[in-house]
């Protein structure tokens, strides 16, 4: 619920991930077209070319063009085929640094329960007027539904503190992991001193192993496996992990 108002509804969830697969395609067709379909000693004028015409010694054209750098298919094709899981492989690094199109928490799977719950539940929350609702409001009346009729949440009353946590569940692990000096974030630079490294790829990387991941310490989205919460089983935890 709350994705799905931050978001504006249904359709702006996954219009937002169409748009980010289509930057992640772009970024990699356009990546591989630079590594396999470039002839760069004709674009740096490295090799002269000969624009001269067939029947005469005046050339068509001085200059050269960008349509002269471009290798034709019958070149590029082979070598894009014997050097393609490279090509991929730094269209897929390159993407990983813009926001981690493709694994953006796979939405639109993640977004179809989501449409219908504000719509068809006692929230009587309509997509179209959901920008004149406040999340504070929306808020509200999850507390009021709690008392009324039970939800996922197994308690009999629900607190905004409560939501609070669910929603920013990761967060707050994430931030006291960082206080603490848990996660490797931080390095000493020669004669630069401390510096915070936290690019968008390692973030989702950390995300993946710590929270939402096969191997995760989470078995849902706000609660540990049982396993974690015994200290006599930490080591065994952590050593998996």
């Amino acid at each position: 619920i709350y994705h799905f108002h931050q978001k504006n509804g249904f359709a702006c969830m996954v219009l937002a991930d169409l748009f980010e697969l289509g930057q992640f395609l772009f970024i990699v067709t356009f990546t591989t077209f630079l590594l396999c379909c470039v002839d760069y000693d004709v674009l740096f004028a490295n090799r002269p070319l000969n624009h001269s015409q067939a029947g005469g010694a005046t050339p068509d054209r001085p200059k050269v063009t960008l349509p002269d750098a471009i290798l034709p298919p019958a070149q590029w094709c082979p070598e894009l085929a014997g050097g393609a899981w490279w090509c991929q492989r730094r269209g897929l690094g390159d993407a990983d640094g813009v926001g981690s199109a493709v694994p953006s928490r796979a939405v639109p799977c993640r977004a179809v329960p989501s449409r219908a719950v504000p719509c068809q539940s006692p929230l009587c929350l309509a997509q179209e007027g959901l920008w004149s609702h406040s999340w504070q409001e929306v808020q509200q009346r999850l507390v009021s539904l709690q008392r009324r009729q039970q939800l996922c949440v197994p308690r009999r009353e629900l607190t905004e503190l409560d939501i609070h946590h669910r929603i920013l569940r990761f967060h707050n692990y994430t931030v006291a992991m960082v206080s603490q000096e848990l996660l490797p974030l931080r390095f000493r630079l020669p004669l630069l001193g401390s510096a915070v490294f936290l690019t968008r790829g390692l973030q989702y990387n950390l995300e993946l192993l710590l929270f939402w991941g096969p191997g995760s310490l989470f078995q849902n989205q706000w609660s540990l496996r049982p396993q974690c919460k015994r200290a006599s089983a930490r080591r065994e935890v952590a050593r998996r992990l």
